[in-house]
């Protein structure tokens, strides 16, 4: 998908359209509002921004109130307001092992460069089965304690025992499948692959820098910040802080398919790989591919999508990308997806 004729790039900011330049004007704003409505029942969230990027410009934009949440307080949110990824930050690790990728420092298909895995079978582990959530570890992925279940590895990594050093907790999880042979969604995962990649550029790099050298500037993400643990691991699975308009950024790099105003910054070919579909979440329809999702299993249409709603949709066939950022728990996302579906399809 090339740059529409006329339009320039976003780098320094967008350029904004109207909501008529879409196929259904009336069907993206209803959807909007209904995203902004003051929830009225169990089944609605709290939307926080919406940003619609059809053919390089801003064709809608709306924000909502923040409230007040244990990581800080509450308040109006505007084009300028930074907030979380969550899980979206995962999208973002994948492009940073494209670049050493594409420069022949790692090799997907390679067993992965863990040296607490050399004496057993994890060794058999390869970076592609991580990107893949295939790499057989046993971890669970659950967001909610039981009074009487174990802690969930996730929450035990991310705010307990393996806060301070999130790749050394994850990596330390025994093997439960055969490698490549299950599919397990995996927030330890991604944080070893970003210790990978942490020591693969260690010569050169820090992560802070190599992130903003890499990514942040070259398509003009100046609000956004990746934040590390305190053994300085980038937490790619989780913490990337940056405004709607600077995660509609990242998406269009992908939209663009790694072109960025004439430079080329990702491969063609890592781009595909992460819409290749090889598993499908039974809950939620979606699909996954290689550190992306593919959106409801639509053939084409990635996305970046994190914990409580945070989405990040690229659809090359309608020239779009879709954000959206909020506080959208467990189950109302299925009314979530439905309308940010609307939106998507309001701009064929």
């Amino acid at each position: 998908m090339t740059q529409p004729a006329g339009v320039p790039w976003p780098t320094r900011e967008w350029p904004e359209g109207d909501v008529s330049a879409v196929a259904d004007p009336a069907r993206l704003v209803a959807a909007s509002n209904q995203l902004f409505d003051e929830p009225s029942s169990s089944t609605h969230g709290t939307s926080l921004a919406l940003v619609v990027v059809h053919r390089g410009r801003i064709v809608h934009e709306r924000y909502g109130v923040q409230p007040d949440t244990p990581f800080g307080p509450g308040g109006p949110v505007d084009a300028d307001t930074t907030l979380i990824s969550w899980s979206m930050a995962k999208s973002i690790t994948h492009a940073l092992v494209g670049f050493l990728v594409d420069e022949g420092k790692l090799d997907p298909s390679a067993p992965a460069a863990v040296a607490e895995w050399t004496g057993d079978d994890r060794r058999r582990i390869t970076l592609e089965n991580m990107l893949h959530m295939r790499d057989g570890l046993d971890f669970v992925e659950e967001y909610v304690a039981g009074d009487d279940a174990p802690m969930p590895h996730v929450i035990d990594m991310l705010f307990g025992v393996g806060a301070d050093d999130v790749a050394s907790f994850a990596k330390s999880r025994p093997l439960k499948h055969e490698p490549g042979s299950v599919w397990n969604y995996s927030s330890g995962t991604t944080n070893i692959v970003s210790n990978i990649i942490a020591q693969t550029i260690a010569d050169t790099h820090d992560i802070t820098s190599f992130v903003q050298h890499r990514l942040f500037a070259p398509i003009g993400m100046t609000s956004a910040s990746a934040r590390l643990d305190a053994a300085g691991t980038f937490i790619g699975s989780s913490y990337v802080y940056a405004t709607a308009r600077d995660f509609a950024k990242f998406g269009y790099l992908y939209l663009r398919n790694g072109e960025w105003d004439g430079a080329r910054l990702l491969s063609s070919d890592w781009v595909a790989n992460s819409k290749r579909q090889h598993a499908t979440d039974p809950e939620t329809g979606h699909g996954y591919g290689s550190h992306w999702w593919i959106w409801k299993s639509m053939s084409g249409v990635s996305a970046a999508l994190g914990y409580e709603g945070q989405r990040t949709i690229i659809d090359p066939q309608r020239d779009t990308v879709v954000v959206h950022l909020g506080k959208w728990v467990h189950d109302t996302q299925p009314l979530l997806d439905r309308l940010l579906t609307d939106v998507l399809e309001a701009t064929a």
